[in-house]
């Protein structure tokens, strides 16, 4: 097949105007650079979406299922498939209890916030994440020394062969920016959380301090995809790129930030390439002083 009977297809899954053809992913990455996607779907439902997925494996055709882009890099060759975006249409919630139920595309903030007005507690770390539930699943996104698989109880999932699969959190294993999805391909459909009851005013409160660390100490002002390194063991990235005369290095348009060095941002203009030029020259020069080879905590796709 080629593009314009992919096209033609998905056409036929989703509304015409959820598809799109040469997409630049800076439009959805929070970068806010990198090349174009061959073709760009948005489901509006997780029919839409099953069937999407569909398609593009019966067809052998390359696809990412993206969510917020708050931990991707799109290289400035593009990415030569489909990619899926799971976001609107995909972000149902429903809370039952002490029990949230959410489709993949809530926004992890959002879906905090809607926890702390039902008074329930273990989603404040997320109320400054970016990212969506499914991206935050795929990573076991963290913060403030807590992470996602402290409140999942588990996770709803299809394979490449179209089976769906219900996973307990052990079984999703979860570790640090790690889950079992990194691996096997699977796209998750469901999520389901178990939150404590607590004090509005209290969840607030912690809400309100998380949210005053991260404005006052990360470059937010910024589009960035977050911490860009992994922390090594026994040590914190940011202070190794500091220690090795790092911070405010700039590539082009992409800059260590004088802020916190752990965070690579697009200073004005920068391309894929000045991200992975300065994401190099750091490696490098971090190995060379002190014996730690950083890790990317981005995921870098395309071409």
């Amino acid at each position: 097949m080629n593009i314009q009977e992919i096209k033609e297809q998905l056409f036929s899954y989703t509304d015409e105007d959820r598809v799109a053809e040469y997409e630049p992913m800076d439009l959805h990455t929070s970068f806010r650079c990198g090349g174009a996607a061959d073709l760009f779907v948005t489901p509006g439902s997780l029919g839409e979406l099953m069937n999407v997925l569909d398609l593009v494996r019966t067809q052998k055709i390359p696809y990412l299922v993206l969510g917020n882009g708050s931990n991707v890099l799109f290289k400035d060759g593009g990415y030569h498939g489909v990619v899926i975006r799971v976001g609107e249409g995909l972000d149902r919630v429903r809370i039952e209890g002490q029990t949230v139920f959410a489709e993949p595309g809530v926004s992890l903030a959002k879906l905090a916030k809607m926890a702390a007005e039902e008074g329930l507690s273990g989603l404040e770390f997320a109320c400054g994440i970016p990212g969506s539930l499914g991206g935050a699943v795929f990573m076991n996104a963290g913060a403030y020394d807590h992470e996602l698989k402290e409140v999942l109880l588990s996770v709803s999932s299809i394979n490449h062969l179209g089976m769906m699969k219900d996973r307990k959190a052990e079984d999703c294993g979860l570790g640090y920016r790690h889950s079992i999805f990194m691996e096997n391909g699977e796209v998750i459909l469901g999520v389901k959380l178990f939150l404590k009851p607590d004090s509005r005013m209290d969840i607030s409160d912690r809400m309100k301090e998380y949210t005053l660390r991260r404005n006052s100490k990360q470059p937010v002002h910024l589009p960035s995809a977050g911490s860009f390194f992994k922390r090594p063991e026994g040590h914190f990235a940011g202070k190794l790129i500091e220690d090795a005369g790092l911070k405010g290095l700039q590539i082009g348009g992409a800059q260590v930030s004088p802020m916190h060095a752990g965070f690579i941002v697009n200073n004005g203009g920068a391309t894929a390439t000045d991200v992975l030029d300065l994401m190099r020259v750091v490696q490098e020069t971090v190995l060379d002083k002190s014996g730690v080879m950083l890790e990317p905590e981005v995921r870098i796709v395309g071409e």
